[in-house]
């Protein structure tokens, strides 16, 4: 079974007992959190997959367990203005949750 969820603004194909990194959730570490489902696939049952389109979210949410939470790559942000000796240079960590799906 494969679903599109949504969180954090952005979507994530996920299947069963997948481990993924999102924007970080307000759930602590360990605790169980749930997420719409935009679509569904199911082809475990028959030769042809069964496709459910949500109209805009499907009624079955799915379940995460999150597993930890921490800060992702650190990226440059570089601003640069000629002829006038203009230069700033800062960073920024991304706050990221790790989850694994259960259902």
């Amino acid at each position: 079974m494969i679903r599109v969820i949504r969180t954090g603004g952005k979507q994530y194909i996920v299947s069963p007992n997948q481990s993924i990194t999102v924007e970080k959730l307000s759930e602590e570490a360990g605790k169980t959190s749930e997420f719409e489902v935009l679509l569904q696939v199911d082809n475990e049952t028959s030769e042809a997959p069964t496709v459910l389109f949500g109209a805009p979210v499907l009624s079955d949410k799915a379940t995460a367990t999150v597993t930890e939470h921490g800060k992702g790559k650190k990226i440059a942000i570089v601003k640069y203005k000629r002829k006038v000796r203009y230069r700033r240079r800062t960073g920024h960590r991304q706050q990221q949750s790790k989850i694994q799906i259960a259902a």
